[in-house]
């Protein structure tokens, strides 16, 4: 129920809840009829070496401007700034009078310290606090194994917090919101300096609507369509079997209570065979944030601290031609086109080209960790950092070290057309699906045949898949040799 009366106003601080339908704060304002004045900060240094990466940036820049758009067409405005939130919104504060502010928590290292900061350097001005959970279903915390601890396998993990999916989004009108509209100073978006130094903005634009309107319709898909197949098209890359709505997670234009809603009503309507699937895929995401507030120093070091001493190379000529797809396995390099080109991938070709970084070049999953940041624009230091630890055998659950992915079977079982490469790599579009991932292996006639040269059109493999197991298998073996 909404109270009629108005009892002062309220900062709604913005940080990763970026949209005006199921925002706690926003809802909490309503319901204590507050006047809100909406702000978002932005301090590029927060993360340190996490902040938020190039494309990144992209994403958030446009995302703000669809946010500024739907404020002013409910008749307010969003204030930016830029400097550390723990001094500018005292300043706030002071220029508006507010009674109140209102944020969503966040749950990585950096933002914890700020959110910390915040609240007391309001509380020394005599501003109420209230903080709200805008982002998961559970919170990190509420989630424990039989003996009060953090757990670190998914499944009893899931098994226990799962009943979060029924919690239901808050039901309000936007249009019921109101306003503190006098002149509050803000700063232009131009000035908040978003937009990278970088070719990626013109590429991205061509891939993606960002909105919160456009995360909507990805979800009405999901739950109307997508979910009756998911089970059998979530590893095929080049058919659309997965939501693609990571992204609008990842800084808030959606919230999972709102998609965890919409695939149970397709469930109950239909019996779409994909729901269970699809909502495990939800609580990894829960598990990584799990993961990463229990365990705050995983962005950067392994969670199981033997791995701490892996005898990783160094090569920076390697690392290269995996970043731009030049490793000379077509499905690796598919995969990373895709990413220099959208800002995204797909999840299967996720794990083959991550293996790949691994395993076959023996590089540290921190360098692969490091560029998915910059690139990717669904980006989330949670679920990033599982996803590499999970790769490298090193974190919660992990896939174990020896388990290699031969990028060859992985081609041949998922992309069985080789479609997906053709699509990526365009000197390999005429090439027989039968050698589509081992080119190199194809008779010489057959290649003049289709005018490929390798090395020139496309480069010859970078590593022998074999001897790079072997390799592997004996960094692993050195490892265990020091127990």
């Amino acid at each position: 129920m909404i109270l009629k009366e108005n009892r002062g106003r309220a900062i709604v601080w913005f940080r990763k809840d970026l949209r005006i339908l199921d925002n706690p704060c926003l809802d909490f304002a309503l319901r204590a009829g507050k006047e809100i004045i909406p702000v978002f900060i932005w301090d590029k240094n927060e993360g340190g070496q996490w902040s938020p990466g190039a494309t990144s940036r992209w994403w958030l820049r446009n995302t703000l401007d669809s946010l500024r758009s739907s404020f002013e067409e409910l008749g307010g405005k969003l204030i930016f700034r830029t400097g550390k939130a723990e001094k500018i919104l005292p300043m706030v504060v002071s220029e508006t009078n507010p009674d109140s502010v209102y944020f969503s928590r966040v749950y990585d290292p950096a933002g914890l310290v700020t959110q910390n900061s915040v609240e007391n350097a309001l509380e020394k001005k005599g501003i109420a606090v209230y903080s709200f959970n805008a982002s998961l279903l559970n919170e990190p915390w509420e989630i424990k194994n039989g003996t009060g601890r953090p757990f670190q396998v998914f499944t009893p993990y899931w098994k226990v917090s799962r009943g979060g999916i029924h919690r239901e989004p808050a039901s309000y009108k936007p249009s019921d919101i109101s306003f503190a509209n006098e002149p509050i100073q803000s700063q232009r978006l131009e000035e908040l300096d978003l937009l990278p130094n970088h070719p990626w903005p013109e590429k991205l634009s061509e891939h993606w609507n960002v909105s919160e309107a456009a995360g909507h319709e990805l979800i009405a898909q999901t739950a109307e369509v997508l979910t009756r197949s998911y089970s059998s098209h979530r590893n095929i890359p080049s058919v659309e079997g997965t939501s693609r709505l990571s992204p609008y997670l990842a800084w808030g234009l959606v919230s999972p209570r709102q998609i965890c809603q919409a695939v149970l009503q397709a469930q109950r309507k239909d019996n779409a065979k994909g729901v269970e699937d699809y909502l495990a895929e939800i609580g990894w995401r829960e598990f990584s944030y799990h993961l990463l507030y229990h365990f705050p120093s995983i962005p950067d070091r392994p969670l199981r601290p033997k791995y701490a001493n892996f005898p990783w190379r160094k090569d920076r000529g390697a690392l290269q031609k995996w970043k731009y797809g030049r490793t000379g396995y077509p499905l690796v390099d598919a995969g990373m086109h895709q990413l220099y080109e959208t800002g995204w991938m797909h999840n299967r070709v996720r794990m083959v080209v991550a293996s790949f970084l691994v395993k076959h070049l023996l590089l540290s999953w921190t360098e692969g960790a490091k560029w998915f940041w910059d690139t990717l624009v669904d980006a989330d230091l949670a679920s990033n950092t599982q996803g590499w630890q999970w790769a490298a055998g090193c974190g919660a659950d992990a896939a174990p070290y020896f388990r290699i992915f031969n990028p060859i079977l992985q081609g041949e079982k998922f992309d069985r057309d080789g479609r997906y490469v053709k699509y990526w790599i365009p000197s390999l579009s005429n090439m027989p699906s039968k050698w589509i991932f081992r080119p190199w292996k194809a008779d010489p006639l057959l290649l003049r045949k289709h005018d490929i040269k390798l090395g020139i059109h496309y480069p010859m493999p970078c590593v022998d898949h074999s001897r790079a197991r072997t390799r592997a298998l004996a960094a692993l073996n050195s490892l265990a040799s020091k127990d």
